[in-house]
């Protein structure tokens, strides 16, 4: 170590701090680290990362090894297949030493109908280029890459800080020239009017919550904009876009449990906002425009959705499509001139149907691994009977199709490229099931390479998330072929919180339910241990924002079961969070956790399970807590709370905290950047599984 290396973890100062709810008193001797402007606080992080640094020194040359693994698995230089809209192609390049993609688009050739593969497009127009518009910044995201629906216009908006504030601009497509008419705080998402003259967008309020919808007139003043729609429920989010049809701009406002959807036609986009159903509460439904009518897509009296139609032209009365079929889960409905497709979930995996015009016959669409995802990507047109979409499994890189709706023909367009000779024929993917301490079957989704033993003594990485209905399925990895050759089980746990397996799996994690999320994950990881996939003694477990609550979680109630625990943006204060409503998302949030500031119960619960609040005197697995200064979502005082007071409470553990300073809760923004944190991750979970690093 040289002068400026510490050799032991940074202090940090105790400030007691107290509040009271439901006469309940709790002192947070950390709580001063919430000030972002305290220089004090900025010293501390940085104090850890300095700690987490010289803790580390030892995997530099494995971190640097697992980098150049991703890196020379990775074709750098490489494109999207082209995606048709209207007169155009639109793909995404990206080039070798560029952190960022670059939008591109090619006029059709007269007659063409396939995308054109080559790397060579005569014609190339560059729409828009993430490694200009990020030269000399540390971060750079894209909230909004909008084109209008005549080809003209693009609408896109930019943030530098990681904090999901954009900034929205307009560039004339035929000239080239960016508007001066740019909106500042911005939020994601953005609909055009039929003829380009009008934008309509997104800002948020106090709280980071999307609240309003504006009109915005090309070429005027920002100034100028018209609110055209405000929701005053802070329990609502709000969203905008125009429909495949490009007949109508929708605005969706929606909470944890209701939804309310209005619609303007396109061609007239001053006409007043008309509702399609009046909001109900627990109702939650979506819209997708079809010819005459609208599909919606519902939960009345359908825990697992069902399909209706009412008129476009005057909405009202609903009428059945397709019947409500507990167990099977209609996620969404896509709707194309001549066929709806259906993107639906059954026995936790997903999976697609489609219905011909006029017809109620409809066929899934089949595919051959025992596990699997799958899912419609890039369909801009309307008009067309061949949908595009993407296909991937543990073992099988991420595939784009096309599919015949008619002939039920499926083209491969492209595998996304693996380099260095991997094979598929090498790995082997499983599905197993853990048993819950209530009896209910857990999903888990294992990968590892062929010949690994199943005695106990491969190490395991087990990932988990298990909140808001958001399904981890099986995907496919790059970064992961570092852990799989180097004999590690890689497995998700499929927790109950999740949407896995259909609505009830959700409900039965959240609000009063929310324990069996962290006790299904505890489950899931004994059994690794009893099928013999792995030992205790060489169990990572990894999760990130909700998932590194339950990480948290898992941390007080099962301990002895992990080896280490990786935590990324971890949410693991949440009592104190959603006791303050000024705080982003805590109003949206109450219908997810339950609303502790009115319900004693919910405190209670809540104060029970919030691993923040329970670290006591245990021996503790090793921890890396990884998070980001300017995240909006999870803020970086929660994870930096824990740790300290880990450090201080515990009675045997490591504790490392890693806060990027210039990033938000993606963490870093370029694809190098973001490998360099994998790579850091990874190394870290091998040396607490005990593998021997990488000495080259």
């Amino acid at each position: 170590m040289t002068a400026d290396t510490p050799d032991t973890p940074p202090t940090v100062r105790q400030v007691p701090s107290e509040r009271t709810f439901h006469g309940d008193t709790v002192t947070d001797e950390y709580a001063w680290l919430a000030d972002k402007e305290n220089p004090e606080t900025l010293a501390y992080l940085k104090a850890e990362n300095a700690w987490t640094d010289a803790a580390t020194a030892h995997l530099a040359g494995l971190r640097d090894t697992i980098f150049q693994e991703i890196k020379a698995r990775t074709q750098e230089t490489d494109l999207s297949v082209p995606g048709r809209k209207g007169r155009y192609w639109y793909y995404t390049r990206t080039v070798e030493g560029k952190q960022y993609g670059i939008q591109c688009r090619v006029a059709v050739a007269p007659g063409e109908t396939d995308p054109p593969m080559g790397d060579d497009k005569p014609g190339e127009e560059v729409l828009l280029d993430g490694n200009a518009l990020a030269e000399g910044k540390d971060f750079f995201a894209l909230g909004t890459f909008d084109v209008s629906p005549d080809g003209n216009w693009l609408a896109y908006s930019t943030d530098f800080d990681g904090d999901e504030r954009f900034t929205l601009r307009v560039k004339n497509l035929a000239t080239g020239e960016v508007l001066a008419d740019e909106v500042p705080d911005t939020f994601y998402g953005s609909a055009w009017s039929s003829d380009g003259s009008a934008l309509f967008y997104i800002t948020v309020d106090e709280a980071w919550r999307p609240y309003r919808v504006w009109r915005h007139t090309v070429g005027k003043a920002a100034t100028e904009d018209v609110i055209v729609f405000e929701e005053p429920d802070e329990r609502f989010w709000v969203g905008v876009e125009l429909t495949r049809s490009e007949k109508f701009i929708l605005i969706d406002t929606q909470s944890k449990l209701t939804s309310e959807v209005h619609a303007i036609p396109a061609e007239t986009p001053e006409a007043e906002p008309v509702v399609i159903a009046p909001r109900e509460q627990g109702v939650e439904y979506s819209i997708e425009h079809h010819g005459h009518r609208f599909l919606i897509l519902h939960n009345k009296n359908a825990e697992d959705f069902a399909l209706a139609h009412t008129s476009a032209d005057s909405p009202g009365e609903w009428v059945e499509l397709i019947a409500h079929e507990p167990g099977t889960r209609l996620e969404s409905v896509d709707a194309f001139a001549r066929h709806i497709v259906i993107s639906q979930r059954r026995d936790g995996l997903t999976g697609l149907r489609v219905i011909g015009d006029g017809s109620t016959d409809s066929y899934d669409m089949p595919f051959p691994e025992p596990l699997f995802s799958v899912g419609l990507t890039n369909n801009p047109e309307y008009d067309t009977a061949v949908v595009r979409i993407s296909y991937t499994s543990m073992v099988t890189p991420d595939s784009i199709y096309d599919v015949d709706l008619v002939t039920r023909q499926m083209v491969l367009r492209k595998q996304k490229p693996v380099l260095g000779g991997y094979d598929p024929a090498d790995y082997e993917q499983f599905r197993e099931w853990a048993r819950a301490a209530d009896g209910t079957r857990v999903p888990i989704s294992v990968v590892a390479r062929k010949g690994v033993k199943r005695d106990g003594s491969a190490p395991a990485l087990l990932y988990g998330y298990g909140s808001y209905e958001h399904s981890v399925d099986p995907y496919f990895s790059i970064a992961r072929l570092s852990l799989l050759d180097r004999g590690v089980v890689f497995a998700i746990a499929h927790v109950r919180g999740g949407g896995e397996m259909g609505r009830r799996w959700y409900e039965d994690g959240k609000m009063l339910a929310k324990k069996n999320t962290f006790t299904d994950f505890v489950a899931c990881a004994e059994a690794m241990v009893t099928k013999g996939w792995t030992s205790s003694s060489r169990l990572v477990a990894r999760g990130a924002s909700a998932g590194g609550l339950l990480m948290g979680a898992i941390a007080n109630i099962a301990p002895e079961d992990f080896a280490g625990i990786v935590a990324q943006v971890p949410f693991v204060d949440p009592l104190t969070s959603i006791l303050d409503p000024s705080l982003p998302l805590t109003v949206t949030e109450w219908e997810e956790w339950g609303n502790p500031i009115e319900s004693p119960e919910v405190y209670a619960y809540m104060k029970s399970y919030s691993p923040y609040e329970n670290v006591t005197k245990l021996a503790y697995p090793k921890i890396l807590a990884v998070t980001s200064l300017n995240d909006t979502r999870v803020l970086y005082h929660e994870p930096a709370k824990w740790i300290a007071r880990l450090r201080a409470t515990a009675t045997e553990g490591t504790y490392l905290l890693k806060t990027e300073m210039g990033a938000g809760h993606g963490g870093p923004s370029g694809r190098y950047d973001s490998w360099k944190e994998e790579a850091f991750v990874i190394a870290w979970a091998l040396d607490v599984m005990g593998l021997v690093p990488d000495k080259s």
